[in-house]
Order: structure tokens, then sequence, then C-alpha cells
């Protein structure tokens, strides 16, 4: 099978007419590379010398330093191109009009996790929302789905929770690349700004990013690994709560636990179905920083064995449903603020979603909860089907 190439290298490769004598600004970070780990903002240099005027930076800073949320990043200079660096998760996470003056067209070339609460496609939002606003172009170099595009699962997020976590009525995992999401917030939720999306060559639906040829690099600091990205969707949900996320780990996400688990208990009530694809090693592990430092936490490790089986969702919700039913005395939700959110409860906004939150807490029978999203699931489905770019 020959290897993808992306958004990226098809954009140079081509570059459309309307680049023209253009300024080019660059929405990126160190995962925006291509196969050889040369990075875009020297391609783009390259390629059209003197024309890269400015870059901006999503969460995490531009060299994905910034370990959590709400840790912010500040504007800069740039050492290898000699550009300014607006940060976009700083003082805004909107691009302002002094910003979006340096140019002419914002080139995004972000890699998406597939997961509603990721903020880089809220980051690409609100930059389609200032290209509208001050008449500048939009050009996503699209970049694979590394869970793969067929897949969807979830509750759709209710209005009521939108947040830098979730601005949009979408599934935890929705099954779009980031150029598909882009044309998804354009059309159907009606931010009309002048968008263009490079697409992929090579790439499937089916595909998770080891199919890819292409290289990992984290796009965040607790995704080290392409298998972090397959676990994700579930176990972003222990943000929300007093169960470490094994941030502070050599794999975050990868591991969940707190000192207060018996993972041999939680391991005997987990149905067959909700483990489907998976295997739960049991763990041991003290983080060195955030959650639980420098206890000893017992939990799991998720080994995925069939990702086409494997449902992160569905896991990590029941996970939490029997840790709230087994430890009502040690079991604790996070507090406010989380990602510029001072009143809600942090999980309410990941899961997104009070009323799934409840039902957990009341132990409804998780197949009934499960069902009752269905319907706007299956809604979902059909919409997000209009936007796909490449074939299942």
């Amino acid at each position: 099978m020959q290897p993808v190439t992306t958004g990226l290298d098809n954009f140079r490769q081509s570059p459309p007419h309307f680049v023209g004598r253009r300024r080019l600004g660059l929405l990126c970070n160190p995962a925006s590379i291509n196969s050889t780990f040369v990075h875009a903002r020297e391609l783009i240099d390259q390629s059209f010398p003197g024309r890269l005027t400015a870059l901006f930076a999503p969460q995490h800073g531009f060299f994905a330093d910034k370990q959590d949320n709400m840790i912010e990043s500040d504007d800069g200079v740039d050492d290898t191109v000699t550009r300014p660096i607006f940060s976009l998760y700083g003082k805004t996470r909107k691009p302002t009009e002094a910003m979006m003056a340096a140019i002419d067209i914002l080139l995004v070339d972000l890699q998406d996790v597939g997961a509603r609460v990721y903020t880089f496609i809220y980051t690409l939002s609100h930059c389609m929302e200032a290209a509208k606003q001050f008449g500048k172009k939009v050009v996503v170099l699209d970049r694979p789905n590394p869970i793969g595009g067929i897949r969807i699962e979830g509750n759709i997020l209710e209005p009521e929770f939108a947040s830098f976590v979730g601005r949009y009525p979408i599934p935890m995992r929705h099954g779009l690349t980031i150029g598909e999401m882009a044309t998804l917030f354009n059309d159907h939720f009606g931010i009309g700004c002048d968008l263009t999306v490079i697409p992929m060559t090579g790439w499937q639906r089916k595909m998770d990013f080891t199919a890819t040829g292409l290289p990992w690099v984290p796009p965040s600091p607790n995704l080290p690994t392409a298998a972090s990205t397959l676990v994700y969707p579930g176990q972003v949900i222990w943000e929300g709560t007093n169960v470490s996320e094994a941030r502070g780990t050599a794999l975050p996400f990868e591991m969940m636990g707190a000192p207060y688990l018996d993972a041999k208990e939680i391991l005997a009530k987990l149905e067959p179905e909700v483990t489907r694809g998976a295997i739960l090693r049991r763990v041991t592990f003290e983080p060195t920083s955030n959650k639980w430092q420098g206890e000893t936490c017992q939990g799991f490790q998720i080994h995925v064995t069939d990702r086409r089986q494997y449902r992160p969702y569905r896991l990590s919700l029941r996970m939490l449903q029997l840790i709230m039913a087994l430890y009502p005395n040690d079991f604790a939700y996070k507090q406010p603020p989380y990602e510029y959110e001072h009143k809600k409860l942090p999980l309410d906004l990941i899961v997104g979603s009070r009323i799934v939150r409840r039902a957990l807490e009341t132990q409804t029978p998780f197949e009934d909860l499960e069902r009752s999203w269905q319907p706007q699931l299956e809604q979902y489905q059909k919409l997000h089907r209009r936007f796909h770019l490449y074939l299942d």
C-alpha cells in the first residue's frame, strides 16, 4: 500500500492558483511535518519565499510544551524562519484583527485526534470566524483522523454545555478528518468563510494512523504515541474526576487509576460486551505530576487488540459508572474552572451532557443509556457522510 500524502505535501506540489502573491499565515505545531520530519513552516517558507508572514499556535503552544488545560502560551518569535508567533491559547482564543492584518490566507496544518473534546478543531473554528469577519481566506491542509473515519460513538453534545472542549453538537468520536470537520463547521453550522480544503491522497476511512505510513509526532504532550489516540475518546473523561488519566507517567490516557481503586473488583464487574476489542491489564503507577502526584495508584492499562470492535467511550464511561457505585466515599468530580468555564462541572463539559452524568450517578442500566442517544447519533451519521472527502 502506498503511504498517504498529506494536504501539506499536495499543497506544495500543486499550489492553487488563488495563492498568487498573497501573504500566508500558518497555524501549526510540532506535528505539522512531512514524511521526512521537515516542519511545515520551513517547507512553506521554501516553497513561497518571502510570503510566510505570521505563525499561529493552538493549545499547548507552538512547541507543544505546555502540559495541561488552561496553561497559556505567550506570543513570540520563531527562530527558525524568524516570523512572529501569535498564541491562540493565551490572551485570546480567536485571532484579533491585528493578527489577521499580517496575512491574506491562513494555512491550517494541525493533526487532530478524532475526539470532540480535542481543542484544535475549535481553534480552527475561531480562525474561520475571524477570517469571515476580516475578509481573509482559510486553507486547511488535511491530515488523517488517527483513529479512522468509519466509526462514530457517543452522545451528541447538548447546546447548554458548549465550551472550548465542545462548540458544536457532534459525538465524542466524530469520524471526520480536520478538513472534513472544517467543511461541516463552515457549511452546516454556518460560519460561511472563504474556505478551501487541500485533501490527502491515499487515505482511506478504514485506516488508523499506523496504516498511513506517516511518522507520528505528538500533537500535544500527553498523546505521545498513535496508540494513545485510540483510547483518548474514552479516557479523556477522567479529566473531569479525581481518577488519574495517568498524566505524569509514560503512558498518559493509556492508563487510568487512583489510590482508592481495587482493579480486580472493577474487572470482575465489567461486562464482556464493554471490554470487547481490548485487554485491561492491571497496573500500579505513581504519577510524578498532576493528580495523585507521588501516590501509588491502582488501575489499568488499556491494550487495544481489535480496534474494529473496541469502543473507547463505552468502556471508559462504564468504568466510571462502576467506580461511582463501588467507591462513593472516595470518588469525586473535578471542580471548575475547566477550559475557561467557571461554573459548570468539568465532567458535564467533557461528556457534553448533564443527563449522561446523572444517568451514571443513578446507575441507569448502561445499555439503556447508550440506547437513549442512538436516534441523535444516527442523525449525525447521515449528516457527517455529506462531508466525506474520502471513500469508506
